[in-house]
């Protein structure tokens, strides 16, 4: 007996969709440009204002720009509650420390080592540890953040507590930003050089690198991940390998913050990476927006630069840097800038009102016009098979 087929009609849509924003003011042609601009008006600071505390703080801000990127991909897109994520930087300080000092390399020679120490440290700390889950695994990092703190503070190499002093700033084959630089009639210092270096190396890798990586197949599969393992390792997605990347990057990313730091102070010491600076870092990415870039960077400057502004108001200072922290967070408890902020002037836009809805038949039945048609169609078909 052959079979028939009935096609119903597909509704018609109720709305009209809103026509999509195109030119400059399309959300990434605009974040794009405003982050030329930003970043154009850094370049052009230094020949406003080089004064060396202006300087010195800003490189220290752009500093911790890059240290909260590395810890945006292990809590903003991977959901991993890090509260040691300030080992990291110790390792790469320590490391790039030792070598240029007692063993006469450059900065820039020490990267392969440092990167290699990251690594190491993030496959010891995280291949146990990975497989645990919230709260258990945020006291697991806790407790790696002070062993590698203390062991630092105790070890003769790293300088026990008095740490190491006297890391020269960075150099390339033979030219050290120490020895200064004239263009065009203007001298540049070894901090405005370094300033520069920071900029352009340190924020542009980390902005570029981390956004591109957020938004590839890998980035996908540690969003997958945050929202529910389970899942996610349902279709297909091994979740302790995914995690375990995740952590590895985040610690080369929080290493390469560390060697800029040395470099930046000339010495390092234990009590430069107690669990409050770890708590500062997560803040930044927290109070900016967990998973997304711009929100980042506004954290990391916000927790930065913030006691800075505040440093007229001497003892009291940190008091009203823990208030803002309370208002930011009652006004904004998704952060700053979340990753999924609209930008103000896509709010404005008129979109059509969707009209009443009409009633409508319950689910089976037809009415009489259509189904008496159906009817009709049915009987045909009926008599062709006999």
């Amino acid at each position: 007996m052959a079979k028939s087929t009935f096609n119903l009609p597909a509704p018609a849509p109720t709305i009209t969709r809103p026509p999509a924003v195109s030119g400059l003011l399309a959300p990434t042609r605009f974040m794009r440009l405003v982050a030329l601009v930003l970043f154009i008006v850094a370049a052009v600071l230094p020949f406003i204002s080089a004064s060396p505390y202006l300087i010195s703080i800003l490189t220290s801000a752009m500093i911790y720009i890059v240290l909260a990127m590395g810890l945006n991909v292990v809590v903003g897109y991977a959901g991993l509650l890090d509260l040691g994520f300030i080992a990291f930087m110790a390792v790469g300080a320590y490391t790039s420390g030792i070598l240029t000092t007692q063993f006469g390399w450059s900065m820039f020679e020490s990267i392969p080592v440092v990167v290699l120490a990251c690594i190491a440290a993030g496959l010891i700390i995280g291949g146990p540890t990975l497989r645990l889950r919230s709260d258990y695994l945020a006291i697991v990092t806790l407790g790696f953040g002070e062993i590698i703190r203390i062991t630092a503070k105790n070890l003769q190499i790293t300088g026990g507590a008095t740490g190491i002093h006297g890391i020269p700033t960075w150099s390339f084959f033979g030219w050290s930003f120490k020895d200064g630089l004239e263009l065009g009639g203007i001298t540049f210092n070894s901090k405005i050089l370094f300033y520069y270096f920071v900029l352009f190396v340190g924020i542009g890798l980390a902005v570029v690198a981390v956004s591109r990586l957020g938004k590839g197949k890998l980035g996908r599969a540690w969003k997958s991940v945050r929202d529910d393992e389970d899942v996610s390792e349902a279709m297909g997605i091994n979740g302790y390998k995914t995690k375990l990347m995740a952590y590895i990057i985040g610690a080369v990313w929080g290493g390469f913050a560390g060697t800029l730091m040395a470099a930046h102070l000339s010495a390092i010491s234990p009590n430069s990476f107690e669990f409050l600076y770890s708590a500062l870092v997560l803040m930044a990415v927290v109070l900016g927006g967990m998973g997304s870039t711009p929100g980042v960077i506004i954290g990391a400057l916000f927790v930065s630069l913030a006691p800075e502004f505040l440093r007229d108001f001497s003892e009291w200072r940190y008091l009203l840097f823990g208030v803002l922290l309370v208002v930011v967070m009652i006004f904004r408890p998704k952060g700053i800038w979340p990753a999924t902020a609209v930008l103000p002037f896509l709010k404005k836009r008129n979109i059509e009102e969707v009209p009443p809805t009409e009633a409508v038949t319950v689910v089976g039945e037809l009415d009489d016009e259509f189904g008496d048609e159906l009817d009709g169609k049915r009987n045909a078909n009926e008599e062709g098979t006999r």
